[in-house]
């Protein structure tokens, strides 16, 4: 619970910062919020795989649970220590950043863009959270995996936030969402979208896994 505690503070310290620091930039901020979340995975992963699988995400830890590969006692444990460290990061933040700041950026709290309504939303969240958590099986959790999950798993989530920034906020993690919404004190009305389309995604990439890749094959009768 500590590691993934610390993994998902320094996720969304530094998601939330980046956005906070980069908004002045615009649309040119895309690329630099995406690096900054990708990058953080990346090194807490890396740093906590050993310890606690390095989940860092309610969505990861909900496919696992699908997939067999956590029990829900852990899961719990897991789904806590996520969302107590996403609102510490939240709350750090806040306190390095001048007044003002985070407020002209929103907050860094994921809401649908423009012209996106609820439906499509919950839909863009569920296919990039299927991709992230399709990745962490595929890099990680397999004992066949090559063990550079971090890497790759970063930057899956790198990718997803350069198409689905703009659309979502690409939080693919109800964590990502939770964080700074609460502690922001904020409106949550989408949190609905960002628990259900990330969980749906999630779930989704673990039973395909448990059931189809990770099926032990048959072996010919003697």
């Amino acid at each position: 619970m500590i590691a993934e505690f610390i993994g998902t503070f320094t996720l969304i310290f530094a998601g939330v910062g980046a956005i906070a620091v980069t908004a002045p930039l615009g649309a040119a901020s895309l690329v630099p919020v995406a690096l900054a979340h990708g990058l953080a995975l990346v090194v807490m992963i890396t740093a906590t795989a050993a310890i606690s699988g390095g989940h860092l995400n309610p969505a990861v830890t909900f496919g696992a649970l699908l997939g067999g590969k956590i029990q829900l006692p852990q899961a719990i444990g897991h789904w806590v220590a996520q969302v107590l460290g996403g609102m510490a990061g939240a709350l750090v933040i806040w306190a390095f950043l001048p007044a003002g700041v985070l407020a002209k950026a929103g907050y860094g709290v994921p809401a649908p863009g423009a012209g996106v309504g609820s439906v499509t939303a919950v839909f863009i969240e569920l296919v990039l959270t299927f991709f992230l958590v399709f990745v962490v099986f595929g890099s990680a959790i397999d004992d066949r995996a090559p063990k550079v999950g971090g890497l790759f798993i970063g930057l899956t989530v790198a990718m997803d936030i350069l198409v689905g920034g703009p659309l979502t906020g690409a939080a693919m993690n109800p964590a990502r969402f939770l964080g700074p919404a609460i502690v922001y004190a904020t409106d949550l009305q989408y949190t609905w979208i960002y628990l259900l389309g990330p969980l749906l995604g999630g779930g989704l990439a673990g039973l395909i896994w448990r059931f189809v890749f990770l099926r032990a094959p048959q072996t010919a009768a003697a």
